[in-house]
């Protein structure tokens, strides 16, 4: 299973640089080699700690992590690559362990190849570039899913792909195509394609996350007497809702469970619609004439 660096060193994911220093300071004093004088199931998990510091310490792929997650990293990254430009053996100076230029043995468990020092291990190829392509999506493609045909430039020449877009793809949600990015210069694995939702913004609706929010309008009587509207939701079904005597101007009616469902469970967002009520700039003479009468019941 793929590695969670922040769980491996016992962070938060906001965590600062420093404290990122600080735990795996505590957790290297721990299981150094020269501590744990031989034993492999401690050795396994200095390098693991190591790992994830290498990682974490590093802004750059720090965000990768972040972006991708931790399978999706680690298949972009080959231990060589998440190691090369730290070098672990003076941080571990730093903390106080010497052993010249293995730190201790540590270079023994790693190989050569680690920390920019000695002769680097044979790795596979480097994976090809991965792509990106925003995709817009109408609402009700959005709340029910879609098969679209795409066209992506591969390996210098326009390929058509079937995607099938699950329900739930909100702004900002991506899925991964394996395979189906750039080719490798050098024999490698093809990158992966991720698809990004772009939403359309839709006519007499907002999109927060998985709500949605649409407004109806009423008049001030029906706002102090109380009504029934009707509301047309995304998919086009008619709801009569029951509007309370009092209603205030922007209230929000909650419709439970007919927004957008969420891309994993069973879970699905509401429906909110804000009650504008229209105020009348002008009153004729016989509404003027009510209301000066309802003033003196004192209303």
């Amino acid at each position: 299973m793929a590695a969670d660096y922040y769980k491996t060193l016992g962070v938060d994911k906001k965590a600062s640089d420093p404290e990122i220093k600080k735990a795996y300071r505590k957790l290297a004093l721990k299981y150094h080699p020269d501590k744990t004088k031989g034993d492999k199931t401690l050795e396994t998990k200095f390098k693991e700690i190591s790992e994830a510091y290498a990682v974490l310490s590093d802004p750059k792929k720090r965000n990768q992590f972040d972006t991708f997650g931790s399978e999706n990293f680690q298949q972009r990254y080959s231990q060589e690559d998440i190691f090369r430009n730290s070098n672990m053996g003076d941080i571990l100076r730093e903390f106080g362990f010497g052993g010249g230029g293995t730190a201790g043995g540590f270079g023994n468990i790693f190989g050569n190849g680690f920390g920019g020092g000695g002769r680097q291990r044979n790795t596979a190829p480097p994976k090809g570039q991965d792509l990106e392509h925003l995709i817009p999506l109408t609402l009700d493609e959005i709340m029910t899913g879609v098969s679209k045909n795409l066209n992506i430039s591969q390996g210098g020449s326009v390929k058509t792909i079937s995607v099938k877009i699950p329900k739930g793809m909100i702004k900002g949600k991506k899925i991964r195509l394996a395979d189906k990015g750039q080719p490798s210069p050098h024999g490698g694995a093809n990158g992966d394609l991720y698809i990004t939702s772009n939403p359309i913004q839709p006519i007499g609706y907002e999109i927060d996350g998985n709500d949605i929010f649409t407004k109806k309008e009423i008049k001030l009587t029906e706002s102090i007497l109380g009504t029934k509207v009707d509301v047309i939701t995304p998919l086009g079904k008619t709801i009569s809702l029951n509007i309370p005597a009092g209603t205030r101007h922007k209230a929000k009616m909650r419709l439970a469970g007919l927004g957008i469902p969420y891309m994993k469970g069973s879970k699905v967002g509401d429906l909110f619609v804000i009650i504008y009520i229209n105020m009348p700039k002008k009153l004729n003479a016989e509404q003027k004439n009510l209301i000066e009468k309802l003033v003196q019941t004192g209303l």
